[in-house]
């Protein structure tokens, strides 16, 4: 019987080199070594891919933050633009209603002067009226008369300028008799030299009564004043028509 025995390392030294002994050995020391040149070749692929996934990524995240920042800049840029024609519009605004109302001002103002005007001419001609004694007599004895029937007493007095006296004494008796014509009662008046009306007066008389208490004031300085202010609004809408701006009238 046949007994195996190990070989010595010196004789496993000493074998040939004998390629059949075992055949399958270069052929894989040769496949190792693809897979080596596989697995370098996936590995730098799977690097790539990671490397593009990253820069598409810092791309896609540059985008964005471009795309904010440039909303951010237009919606500050709109912001201001805003504002500065909320200030333009409001300072147009303001301009032109300070043009409006200067322009307003200055036709109101050329409107009174016309007035103060037309008042003022008048003022200079109320002497006028008592030029003519017989007008005068007449206008003397209506203005009696006004005062005669507001009062509604039996005795007045009349005041005067000393120089119209004579003028003045002609209404009364004219003014008394009309009066009682058309009351049916008598009245006495006379006039009040005490008191007269000053010499620089443009005429007119006053009618006293109540014991002194009571003063009407027709001079034609006063009518000349209460005409100015109940006749101001119908000469307004003569001179320059009706006011667009006004909605309700007296």
């Amino acid at each position: 019987m046949s007994q195996a025995h190990a070989l010595s390392d010196d004789q496993v030294r000493r074998l040939p080199a004998n390629p059949h002994i075992c055949p399958s050995m270069p052929p894989l020391l040769s496949t190792s070594a693809n897979h080596g040149d596989d697995g370098a070749a996936f590995i730098k692929q799977e690097a790539m891919e990671k490397g593009r996934e990253i820069e598409i990524k810092a791309d896609e995240e540059f985008a964005i933050e471009k795309s904010k920042l440039v909303r951010q800049e237009t919606s500050s840029i709109d912001t201001q633009y805003e504002k500065k024609f909320k200030q333009a519009t409001m300072s147009q605004q303001i301009t032109r209603s300070t043009v409006a109302n200067k322009t307003r001002l200055k036709v109101l103002g050329a409107r009174q002067e016309l007035l103060d005007g037309i008042f003022e001419e008048a003022q200079k001609k109320l002497g006028d009226a008592t030029k003519d004694n017989g007008k005068y007599k007449d206008v003397c004895k209506n203005l009696m008369l006004e005062g005669f029937y507001a009062l509604n007493e039996p005795k007045v007095e009349i005041r005067g300028r000393k120089k119209d006296y004579d003028v003045i004494n002609k209404a009364i008796e004219a003014a008394c008799k009309e009066y009682k014509e058309k009351m049916g009662k008598e009245i006495s008046a006379s006039i009040d030299e005490k008191n007269p009306q000053p010499e620089g007066s443009a005429g007119g008389l006053s009618i006293v009564g109540g014991g002194g208490k009571i003063d009407i004031n027709n001079t034609f300085e006063e009518r000349l004043k209460l005409l100015q202010d109940n006749a101001l609004p119908s000469i307004r809408t003569t001179l320059f028509g009706p006011n667009e701006n006004r909605k309700f009238y007296d």
